[in-house]
């Protein structure tokens, strides 16, 4: 079975092939970092108009990578939400007009459902069942996968996620576009403890989690920093002192989230953490749920975890978490829609409505 998978969420355009059989056999994916980096964000109308132009010569070069035709495919799958609504429609009006030319059935997916598979696309993928943490845009959740379409939701962030958090951040501090991850790469430099801001929720003993309140705190410091060396509120902050305050805040989102991601295995009962999303190729977060171990109880032996994450490409949005998303989801006996030229897209959909047998709650 092969499936052409398409990913215009937000600011990058994925297309990709996966075959049930050979796997992962293209993937293509244009960023469109360098055209949002002047605004300092991602400009949705910007964003809309670039999927339009790089859709089609995408698709030809995947189809060049794999050597196969277009007749070839067996399904289409898109995302169909969340994400931003015109980004959406840009993919969804493409893939469902390429389905009806070519008469093959579509397959409208959830993205944090791609996100969530994504690591299955690696060399040692995990084995069902295993806690999800998502950390993935605007979203910041766990979940309990005990199969394709079988998701619970564990717990989530109440406000910003920590992807936005990351960004959020980084802008505050001045840092150019993409700032969450240039934050992260700044806090390798930074020295630990020079700052320190609270851990929001650290032992609540729920899976919820905040990160809005780490923005005020990193702005109480700033300020007080440049009081304290009569900076004016337009001088940039030494090098060192933004890289230890970089550090000392991804110090405090890596903390919940390991915190959190021990809480979720001891109440399922799991001892497999999958996480998947753009935070998930966060440096200091890999490299410590890499060797994470829990504790059951306080004199119990503590017990090593089998972490998994997505191969590093495929952290961020791409067409092949999309194409392996509807390969599964068709292998598992869900119903796909014959081209009718009517769809819709979700900007706003919770990963709550996707459902064991495949069907799609509205």
């Amino acid at each position: 079975m092969l499936v052409l998978g398409i990913e215009t969420s937000c600011d990058e355009t994925g297309v990709a092939l996966y075959d049930t059989e050979k796997g992962l056999i293209a993937n293509q994916l244009h960023t469109q970092m360098a055209l949002h980096a002047e605004y300092g964000g991602v400009v949705p109308e910007l964003a809309s108009r670039d999927h339009i132009r790089r859709l089609v010569p995408l698709t030809q070069a995947a189809f060049n990578e794999a050597g196969v035709q277009y007749a070839d495919i067996d399904a289409i799958a898109y995302t169909q939400g969340p994400g931003l609504g015109g980004a959406l429609l840009a993919g969804a009006a493409y893939a469902n007009a390429l389905a009806f030319a070519l008469n093959k059935p579509i397959l409208p997916v959830h993205h944090l459902e791609g996100h969530l598979l994504s690591p299955l696309l690696a060399d040692e993928p995990p084995e069902f069942p295993f806690v999800a943490l998502l950390v993935s845009g605007g979203h910041t959740q766990f979940m309990a996968v005990r199969g394709v379409g079988d998701y619970e939701l564990l717990g989530e962030t109440v406000d910003d996620a920590a992807g936005e958090a990351f960004d959020k951040t980084g802008k505050l501090l001045g840092l150019p576009y993409p700032a969450g991850a240039i934050l992260s790469q700044y806090a390798k430099l930074g020295q630990p403890e020079t700052f320190h801001f609270p851990r929001p929720m650290l032992h609540s003993a729920d899976l919820q989690m905040s990160f809005s309140g780490l923005k005020t705190a990193v702005l109480t410091a700033v300020e007080k920093t440049r009081a304290e060396l009569g900076l004016s509120p337009h001088d940039t902050l030494p090098e060192t002192v933004r890289n230890d305050i970089c550090r000392a805040f991804q110090d405090a989102v890596v903390d919940v989230l390991v915190a959190k991601s021990q809480r979720a295995l001891l109440q399922t009962g799991f001892r497999t953490l999958v996480v998947a999303g753009g935070v998930g190729a966060n440096w200091k977060l890999r490299e410590i749920l890499s060797h994470l171990q829990v504790q059951a109880a306080p004199k119990s032996p503590r017990e090593n975890v089998k972490t998994h994450f997505p191969p590093l490409p495929l952290c961020t949005d791409n067409g092949a978490m999309m194409a392996f998303a509807g390969a599964m989801r068709l292998q598992h006996g869900v119903q796909v829609a014959e081209p009718s030229g009517q769809f819709d897209v979700k900007p706003r959909w919770s990963l709550r409505e996707i459902v064991r047998d495949g069907v799609q709650a509205a």
